[in-house]
């Protein structure tokens, strides 16, 4: 247990004075163990047994499937959903239903499901007005209350299944009561379902008289409209200007085709004539009857005069006469391929004549087409009008059709169905009796010893004092020796760490001390007294440097170190090299300046402006905003802040909060008192595990000697002694420090 201030003795639980009295009163604690089991037995074997059923029930869709394929889900079908399930528990707890059971099963007639009206005593707490009186209700409401306590209905988790759970002391009502409540509740669903179907069905009938009057109206409009105005429709998706249009673009293009044929054909012929090329090789000419037998003529003239020319002179008359012939057959075939060029300008002719015909037809339907296209938007109104009304109606027809087969065949199975029915429970589920027997005996049990260690606990029996660290004074012969050239000792004994060893300085003349008031020294609830350096630090390094110091800091992952400065500023700017030694090594270390100088503040902060420890202790500044980091290292400073001391002092309960809270965000919180007195450290060496730093640059042995046996007697025996500024094995150190 917890110390408290000031002369008064900490305390401890002694655990071993508690089993002890335990240990004494075992006789008694084990003979009420005994009588509350006994107790318990005979009190549950008194009680009446009560035995349970169960039945289940699955909420699915039952609609039935007469086409085969997957269907969709009907309109009226239910979501099956955990918001339907928990629907259906709750319908399953009704008054309707319930009533219906009772009634069916004469359970008003037992006197378990009325035991107020069976009585023959009344009950001792309605006499005294402490309970209402059940003869007030009708014999049926106080059977349906009776019978609600001993029901229990509830969703079975991640399924879509419902228990039913009855309790009774005849294990045939406990089985029989939830199956009677489940046929019961399937038959409410298909009444229910049924009764649906026939209201659909009444429903549906005048809206379907209605909506067929509709449909014929709208029907009548579009046939009206399209008549008026000429919009008959050739097929399903074309009206007949429409249709005429595709027919005359398709004539149009025929026509324009074989005109560009015609021309070509003309002009294929004139350029061979003008040319003087055979005209053998064209495919009208060639192609000409009258050419083709001029050429079988000529051909046949041609041979007659080669067969002569054999045997008859050049000037002879038969030759001669043969030759005219052949010059008449070639004028023939001549004249023919002019024709030929005649009659394909001519059907080139044909087709223009034809092309403009067409054009014109075309004009003409073009307009009767656009007056058709702004006569056709309100004939497509009145029928997405008559479309819609069909719909509807087809729609209410298949649901009437529906509904009134369902009717018929009365084919409406309620959405759920009995997977587990309940069967006659052979044991009771209340009273049992061995585990009431063993937990009322654990129980009796541990209140007995609870009872006990309560008792040793007030009486003070049990607990022990605990000597404070302070208190752990040295022996007179372990007082520190003083020598010039060789370390003095500081001996502790029964330690868990090695002992410390405080080492002399060299001759360097002491800075001015800068003295603080007693107020920034004197905090509340800051950290205990720690251990002191190792054995094997004092011989690596026979002098305290900074860097022994932060070592064994670091070693020992000291989380709160309080650094006293007798000499001041030069002190206080030894410990500010501390830390920034020890963020060097990569350690996350705030210093907290609580000097009366603010030297820490003058050596890390961008500004002595800055909101700091006081204004933390006057709540005037954020927690974050009093965290400022280090001008030249990783490490951060609470500076002394701007706030009245003597106001903030008002406030110095906080400070423990504040030092607890930067000791869980930091691996080392650095405490800077200044020149503070071994007196007024009382306070701040509250915390367990804090360290007493002894920064003492420039000091003598015989003083550094004084100011630990000083220490000693105020009931520090335990210090960490900073007494040089710089490390010779270590000159960096020296520079940060200047």
């Amino acid at each position: 247990m917890s110390g408290v201030n000031g002369g008064d003795q900490d305390v401890d639980i002694d655990l071993s004075r508690i089993i002890a009295a335990v240990w004494d009163r075992k006789v008694r604690i084990l003979g009420v163990t005994v009588v509350a089991a006994a107790v318990a037995l005979v009190g549950a074997s008194l009680v009446k047994p009560s035995y349970m059923g169960e039945t289940r029930v699955l909420i699915e869709s039952r609609s039935p499937n007469l086409s085969g394929a997957e269907a969709a889900a009907q309109a009226n079908d239910p979501l099956l959903d955990s918001l339907n399930v928990t629907s259906q528990a709750q319908l399953l707890q009704s008054s309707d239903l319930i009533k219906r059971v009772v009634r069916d099963l004469g359970l008003a007639k037992l006197e378990e499901f009325d035991p107020a009206g069976k009585a023959l005593i009344p009950n001792p707490l309605v006499m005294i007005g402490l309970k209402q009186d059940p003869m007030k209700l009708n014999a049926e409401d106080r059977v349906i209350e009776e019978f609600r306590e001993k029901l229990h209905v509830y969703a079975v988790e991640n399924s879509r299944v419902i228990a039913i759970e009855f309790s009774s002391h005849d294990p045939k009502l406990a089985s029989y009561i939830p199956n009677k409540m489940a046929e019961v509740y399937l038959e409410f669903q298909s009444g229910a379902k049924q009764d649906t179907h026939s209201e659909t069905a009444k429903w549906l009938e005048p809206e379907i008289a209605n909506l067929t009057e509709r449909v014929r109206e709208a029907e009548k409009k579009v046939a009206d409209y399209r008549s008026a105005n000429g919009l008959f429709q050739t097929t399903e998706t074309s009206s007949l200007p429409t249709q005429q249009l595709n027919n005359i673009s398709a004539e149009l293009t025929r026509v324009r085709a074989e005109r560009a044929n015609a021309e070509a054909r003309a002009e294929n012929v004139r350029a061979a004539l003008r040319a003087g090329r055979s005209v053998d090789t064209l495919s009208d000419v060639v192609g000409s009857q009258v050419i083709q037998r001029l050429k079988e003529a000529e051909a046949n003239l041609q041979a007659q005069i080669s067969d002569s020319a054999t045997s008859l002179l050049e000037g002879h008359p038969r030759l001669k006469g043969l030759r005219a012939q052949l010059a008449g057959i070639r004028q023939q075939i001549d004249s023919e391929t002019r024709k030929i060029l005649t009659s394909l300008d001519n059907e080139a002719e044909l087709s223009r004549i034809r092309e403009r015909q067409l054009m014109s037809q075309l004009n003409g339907l073009k307009a009767d087409s656009a007056r058709a296209g702004e006569e056709e938007v309100g004939l497509r109104a009145l029928e997405r009008e008559a479309a819609a009304q069909r719909q509807l109606l087809e729609t209410y027809l298949a649901r009437y059709r529906q509904a009134t087969s369902r009717l018929e065949s009365n084919s409406t199975p309620a959405d759920a169905r009995v997977v587990s029915r309940a069967v006659e429970p052979s044991e009771p589920y209340f009273p049992k009796i061995i585990p009431i027997v063993v937990v009322v005996s654990l129980v009796t049990f541990i209140l007995g010893c609870l009872l006990v260690v309560i008792t040793e606990l007030f009486s003070g029996r049990a607990l022990r004092p605990l000597n404070p660290r302070r208190d752990e004074v040295a022996p007179a012969d372990a007082a520190p020796v003083v020598a010039a050239p060789v370390p003095v000792a500081v001996s502790q004994p029964e330690r868990v760490r090695p002992e410390p060893v405080v080492a002399a300085a060299p001759a360097v003349a002491p800075a001015a001390p800068a003295v603080a008031p007693a107020e920034a020294v004197a905090q509340p609830e800051p950290a205990a007294p720690v251990s002191v350096m190792g054995d094997e630090t004092a011989s690596e390094d026979p002098s305290f440097t900074i860097d022994a110091v932060a070592h064994y800091l670091q070693r020992y992952a000291v989380p709160v170190a309080i650094a006293v400065s007798p000499s001041g500023d030069a002190g206080s700017t030894a410990t500010v090299v501390l830390a920034r030694e020890i963020a060097q090594q990569g350690r996350s270390v705030v210093l907290i300046d609580m000097t009366g100088s603010a030297c820490p503040t003058r050596l890390m902060a961008e500004s002595r402006k800055l909101p700091g420890i006081t204004d933390l202790l006057c709540g005037e500044t954020a927690f974050g905003d009093a965290i400022h980091p280090d001008r030249l290292s990783s490490a951060h400073i609470i500076p002394q802040g701007v706030s009245d001391p003597a106001r903030a002092m008002r406030g110095a309960d906080r400070l423990t909060m504040i030092i607890d809270a930067l000791a869980d965000a930091y691996d080392l919180v650095v405490i800077e008192c200044g020149p503070a007195e071994a007196d007024g450290l009382s306070r701040l060496t509250r915390k367990e595990g804090a360290e007493i730093v002894l920064s003492v640059p420039g000091f003598k042995d015989e003083d550094v000697a004084a100011l630990v046996l000083g220490f000693e007697e105020a009931g520090y025996p335990n210090l960490l002694v900073m007494s040089e500024a710089t490390d010779r094995h270590h000159p960096r150190s020296g520079r940060r420090a200047a």
